[in-house]
Protein backbone atom coordinates (compact mmCIF):
# COMPACT_ATOMS: atom_id res chain seq x y z
CA UNK A 1 0.00 0.00 0.00
CA UNK A 2 1.15 3.57 -0.67
CA UNK A 3 -0.43 6.53 1.13
CA UNK A 4 0.65 10.38 0.82
CA UNK A 5 0.29 13.12 3.46
CA UNK A 6 -1.20 16.21 2.17
CA UNK A 7 -1.24 19.30 4.28
CA UNK A 8 -2.01 23.10 3.62
CA UNK A 9 0.10 25.41 6.35
CA UNK A 10 -1.23 29.32 6.92
CA UNK A 11 0.33 31.00 9.86
CA UNK A 12 2.43 27.64 11.49
CA UNK A 13 -0.79 25.90 11.47
CA UNK A 14 -2.42 22.88 9.38
CA UNK A 15 -5.14 24.17 8.16
CA UNK A 16 -6.23 20.93 5.86
CA UNK A 17 -5.11 17.83 5.45
CA UNK A 18 -5.72 14.25 3.43
CA UNK A 19 -4.21 11.25 2.99
CA UNK A 20 -4.23 9.29 -0.10
CA UNK A 21 -3.94 5.94 -0.74
CA UNK A 22 -3.04 3.79 -3.82
CA UNK A 23 -2.25 -0.03 -4.28
CA UNK A 24 -2.34 -0.24 -7.49
CA UNK A 25 1.15 -1.78 -9.45
CA UNK A 26 2.39 1.15 -10.41
CA UNK A 27 6.30 3.02 -10.28
CA UNK A 28 6.65 4.96 -7.75
CA UNK A 29 6.81 8.11 -9.79
CA UNK A 30 3.33 7.76 -11.16
CA UNK A 31 1.61 7.00 -7.95
CA UNK A 32 3.14 10.36 -6.48
CA UNK A 33 1.80 12.32 -9.23
CA UNK A 34 -1.57 10.76 -9.13
CA UNK A 35 -2.18 11.41 -5.62
CA UNK A 36 -0.84 14.69 -6.01
CA UNK A 37 -3.45 15.41 -8.69
CA UNK A 38 -6.27 13.56 -6.37
CA UNK A 39 -5.00 16.35 -3.37
CA UNK A 40 -5.46 19.43 -6.02
CA UNK A 41 -8.81 18.14 -7.18
CA UNK A 42 -9.67 17.58 -3.28
CA UNK A 43 -8.43 21.04 -2.24
CA UNK A 44 -9.38 22.87 -5.26
CA UNK A 45 -6.10 23.75 -6.49
CA UNK A 46 -4.21 24.20 -9.80
CA UNK A 47 -1.50 21.65 -10.34
CA UNK A 48 2.08 23.12 -8.37
CA UNK A 49 5.03 23.29 -10.69
CA UNK A 50 8.20 20.85 -9.52
CA UNK A 51 11.14 23.33 -9.26
CA UNK A 52 14.25 21.27 -9.49
CA UNK A 53 14.51 22.34 -5.30
CA UNK A 54 11.66 20.76 -4.70
CA UNK A 55 12.24 17.82 -6.53
CA UNK A 56 15.90 17.62 -4.62
CA UNK A 57 14.00 17.69 -1.39
CA UNK A 58 11.83 15.13 -2.03
CA UNK A 59 13.96 12.60 -3.02
CA UNK A 60 16.14 13.21 -0.18
CA UNK A 61 13.07 12.63 2.18
CA UNK A 62 10.08 11.65 0.44
CA UNK A 63 8.48 14.84 1.40
CA UNK A 64 8.21 18.67 -0.63
CA UNK A 65 6.64 21.81 0.17
CA UNK A 66 5.20 23.36 -2.32
CA UNK A 67 5.09 27.36 -2.19
CA UNK A 68 3.99 30.36 -4.41
CA UNK A 69 7.13 29.81 -6.24
CA UNK A 70 5.27 26.69 -6.97
CA UNK A 71 1.59 27.57 -8.24
CA UNK A 72 0.54 29.80 -11.11
CA UNK A 73 -2.50 31.40 -9.38
CA UNK A 74 -2.60 32.78 -6.03
CA UNK A 75 -2.77 30.80 -3.11
CA UNK A 76 -4.35 31.70 -0.09
CA UNK A 77 -2.27 29.53 2.72
CA UNK A 78 1.66 29.41 3.70
CA UNK A 79 2.77 26.26 1.60
CA UNK A 80 1.10 22.59 0.78
CA UNK A 81 3.45 20.11 1.90
CA UNK A 82 3.40 16.60 0.72
CA UNK A 83 4.59 13.31 2.63
CA UNK A 84 5.26 9.34 1.42
CA UNK A 85 4.10 8.09 4.23
CA UNK A 86 3.77 4.65 3.60
CA UNK A 87 5.06 2.69 0.63
CA UNK A 88 4.83 -1.24 -0.69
Amino acid sequence: MFRLWAKEWKNNRMIKDTVIEDSREETRTHKVFDALEKVCLQFDLGKPIWLEATVSEFKRHSKARFSQDNFIEEIDFDFLEIHVIEED
